[in-house]
């Protein structure tokens, strides 16, 4: 079975991190494009199944002997993924795409002071309550179902993670999440196509549409996971956690440049906030010794 790539030289690090968001980011990006004729739920299927072919020819998870148990727990790890990527769909088809990825980091925040009673996670976790509010509450032209739908993929965000310690432990995290998303992709099809079915048949039968869905999958699943392997055997946990705050940031960047998204001042200040949540939560982490065994805080979402 193919290992993950070993370390990498420490200056590299944030380059990759980088790197791989700014893929991550420019497939939503590149989805929000195809919104104009095409379905958020039905892109974010798109995006799942081009992921499971590229996970299932890179990993061969075949080869690998599975009890009822994993296969189950990557089922659901897939279903929790694939999820997470229709609600966070929809609600960049509604918010600007730095707001939905801010709002989004409300799941990891929770599951990392799930609780805790340490000042600095409550600190944390009341530096991104202030960013949501920011975001969403002070702002009378924000759409609200876009923000509900980014809280329901934080939500989910939580629940991967969770999912996610459960197959890292078992060594098996890509492998399940190869088979997860194929399974859920093939299982979610009827539903997720049939939507898209409903609205507009006609949009299924045009090559842009299956291949801007294999860009989306290709930048915002296969290129990030790659890039992480090689970041995650290099690092440790908290200095991760300390990297993923650069990820609001990235994703408004994106937003602005490809999406002509510029943010206002109360966004910019809400992003900050969260951003300094995750700074503050990656510090407090370090803070205690980890045990060598326990596993890094899983990527950033799909």
């Amino acid at each position: 079975m193919a290992q993950p790539a070993g370390p990498l030289p420490r200056w590299s690090v944030p380059l990759f991190f980088v790197v791989g968001a700014v893929s991550q980011y420019l497939g939503a990006a590149v989805g929000v494009f195809l919104f104009e004729t095409t379905n958020p739920a039905a892109v974010a299927w798109l995006r799942a199944a081009a992921a499971a072919v590229v996970l299932l020819a890179w990993r061969r998870p075949w080869r690998r002997r599975w009890t009822g148990r994993q296969a189950w727990t990557a089922a659901c790890f897939g279903f929790v993924t694939v999820g997470m990527n229709v609600a966070f769909y929809e609600a960049i088809a509604r918010i600007p795409l730095g707001t939905a990825v801010a709002i989004e980091f409300v799941g990891p925040i929770a599951v990392a002071t799930l609780g805790s009673r340490r000042a600095r996670d409550v600190l944390a976790v009341t530096l991104v309550g202030a960013g949501v509010v920011l975001l969403a509450g002070v702002q009378t032209d924000v759409d609200r179902v876009g923000v509900v739908c980014a809280l329901i993929a934080a939500a989910l965000w939580a629940g991967y993670i969770l999912l996610g310690k459960r197959v890292a432990d078992a060594g098996a995290g890509l492998d399940s999440l190869a088979v997860g998303i194929a399974a859920a992709s093939v299982a979610l099809a009827p539903l997720l196509i049939g939507i898209q079915l409903a609205v507009d048949a006609t949009a299924l039968v045009e090559p842009r549409t299956w291949l801007y869905g294999a860009a989306v999958g290709v930048l915002s699943s296969a290129i990030p996971y790659a890039l992480d392997q090689p970041v995650l055997s290099t690092i440790g946990r908290a200095r991760f956690a300390l990297l993923l705050a650069l990820l609001p940031a990235t994703a408004a960047v994106v937003g602005a440049v490809v999406l002509a998204q510029a943010p206002t001042t109360i966004e910019v200040a809400g992003i900050g906030s969260v951003m300094l949540a995750l700074v503050v939560r990656a510090t407090s982490e370090a803070r205690p010794q980890q045990p060598p065994q326990q596993p890094p805080q899983p990527p950033a979402p799909m």
